[in-house]
Order: structure tokens, then C-alpha cells, then sequence
């Protein structure tokens, strides 16, 4: 298929998508005064070529995605079995900022909840949480091909309303373990959720997971297959929160979202893809986003679970 062939594929999928207006952005002030009429999506393959539509250059920050990539980074850094030690990776069914640790083993149930992804970054290794986060941002930047900026307000914003997640470090802190100080740990998260990307860079940063680690079109490792594996894994059962059973049946690819409107995906071995659209549903979940990888999911036979097409 040509990048052409591509191309019109993704503005096609736009075409169909762009009249649905519902949900509504999130309140945090940097989303809520989004435009709302934004809409983009972009694709990576393992090669490095890049094919989008829309608003795909438009930068906004990317939120809980980083959880899915700090959470690799953690388990480079100290090995999955220290993780597990700290995180679980069952799919909670609850909704991404619930105050909940799981009652026998006081773990977070998985990292693309808000207790598990505290957790992740504190197991990000650091002197102190100023080298914490210049780790992780140098990590998104190698995974999109670029240095990446710092959306000054959103950090502002968030640490501005930061109480439920300062309740939620120091409640781990106090029942299970937390390898850091609570303020620490969420004002380096912060800064993390508040990392501005572009719908390329994070269709690029999808397609780094899509390539077992390996930064697409490049011989640069930005994970270790270990880790991209175990990402992959997370975000395909709890990557879209407590609609992730309707994802996986839908779409089929492992995926994650953000509040600020983005969705990444990774097509293990075929490459990344990114979908951007403020509106929110009751998930949290992008809702013109979520039809777009619904839609490419079918157009380009991209489910996990689709059968293996035989010669002859």
C-alpha cells in the first residue's frame, strides 16, 4: 500500500468521524478551552514512514499516556519482578483516579491507573526527582524522534489540583510502599502528564512500542523488548480503563488515552498509530478517537486477535 493509499485512508476515516460532537473536554482549564474542532491522526510504521491527516503538528500535552512509557522505563530500571513487588497488572474496572489499593496485597491493581502510575514513577531511577523526570522526558524524546517541550501552564494546572493525587501517594505511602516522598512523586508525575506532543510524536513514541523497543526507521533502543512486551501487554487489558473490555472486542489494539483527547496504539510489528480529538466520554477516552482507531482497526486488519492468513 502507498503512502498515498495511506494517506486517504486516514483523511477518509477523518471525513467520517468529524461531524460526531459528542462528550466534552475535560475541565482542567489547559483542555477545557481547547478547540474543539480539532481533529487529527497519524500512523508510524516500523521503517519510520509517517502518514497523517488533520491537525496532526498541533501540540497539546500528553497526560496519561506517559503512564504506559514510565511504566517500561520502571521495569528496565529495577526489573519486572520489583515491579510486580509494588504493581499489579490485573484490569480494575474502576475509573483511572479511584483512591483504591487492592485489599490482600495492598498493590495499585495495574500502572494505567493513577495509584499504580504514581508508584511506576517512583521506581524510575533518580538521585532525586528533578534527574527522576529528566529521565523520563529524555526517554518520551528518543521515542519521538525529537526534544520535547515542557507545557509550562498544564504543570501549573496540575499541581494547582493536585489534591486527589497527593491523597492517593501519600494513602500508598502509608499502606503499602512508595520509594519516594508523596509531593515528590506527584510533582514529577505532573510534569510528566505535562510533556507536549504532537499526534506524529506520539504516533512515532506508539510505533518505538510497536518495534519491540526500537525507535521506528532507527537502530536506537529506547526499551527493552522485556519492557516493550510487558507495556504492550498492560495497555491492551487496561489501557483504555473501565471500558477496556469493549476496547479489546471493538478494536483490539493495545492503546491508551489521555485527557487531554489523545489516544496512542501499537500493532505489534506493523507499527504506531495516534488519534487527537478533545471531546471526552464518560471514560475519559477521546470519543472522536476512539472511532478512528475503530475504524482504522477495521480498514487496515490491525486486531490482535484477527486470524493468520494462510498461502494456498
Amino acid at each position: 500500500m502507498t503512502q498515498r493509499d495511506v494517506t486517504a485512508i486516514l483523511q477518509d476515516v477523518l471525513d467520517r468521524v468529524r461531524d460526531d460532537d459528542a462528550g466534552e473536554p475535560h475541565e482542567l482549564p489547559v483542555h477545557a478551552t481547547a478547540d474543539l474542532d480539532r481533529l487529527a491522526v497519524a500512523v508510524v510504521d516500523n521503517g519510520g514512514e509517517t502518514f497523517s491527516a488533520g491537525d496532526a503538528e498541533h501540540r497539546f500535552p500528553i497526560q496519561s499516556m506517559s503512564k504506559a512509557l514510565v511504566y517500561g522505563l520502571a521495569v528496565d530500571d529495577v526489573g519486572m519482578d520489583e515491579v510486580l513487588r509494588h504493581i499489579d497488572v490485573e484490569p480494575s474496572g474502576d475509573a483511572f483516579n479511584r483512591i483504591s489499593l487492592d485489599p490482600g496485597s495492598r498493590r495499585p491493581d495495574n500502572p494505567m491507573i493513577n495509584a499504580g502510575a504514581l508508584v511506576a514513577h517512583s521506581l524510575v531511577r533518580g538521585p532525586d526527582a528533578e534527574q527522576r523526570y529528566a529521565r523520563i522526558h529524555e526517554l518520551l524524546s528518543t521515542m519521538a524522534g525529537r526534544e520535547l517541550e515542557l507545557d509550562e501552564e498544564c504543570y501549573r494546572q496540575e499541581m494547582e489540583n493536585a489534591d486527589r493525587n497527593l491523597g492517593i501517594a501519600h494513602m500508598v505511602r502509608a499502606l503499602a510502599e512508595l520509594p519516594d516522598e508523596p509531593h515528590d512523586v506527584v510533582d514529577g508525575y505532573s510534569r510528566q502528564c505535562s510533556i507536549a506532543v504532537s499526534t506524529i510524536d506520539l504516533a512515532r513514541i506508539a510505533g518505538t512500542l510497536a518495534n519491540d523497543g526500537l525507535v521506528p526507521g532507527t537502530e536506537t533502543r529506547a526499551l527493552s523488548h522485556v519492557a516493550a512486551r510487558h507495556v504492550l501487554s498492560v495497555m491492551l487489558t487496561c489501557g483504555m480503563y473501565d471500558s477496556a473490555g469493549d476496547w479489546v472486542s471493538t478494536v483490539g489494539i493495545p492503546a491508551k488515552s489521555g485527557i487531554s483527547g489523545g489516544i496512542i496504539g501499537a500493532s505489534p510489528g506493523r507499527g504506531g498509530i495516534a488519534a487527537y480529538s478533545p471531546r471526552l466520554d464518560e471514560h475519559g477516552n477521546s470519543v472522536r478517537g476512539a472511532r478512528i482507531f475503530e475504524e482504522l482497526s477495521t480498514e487496515l486488519d490491525l486486531h490482535v486477535l484477527r486470524p493468520r492468513h494462510r498461502d494456498g
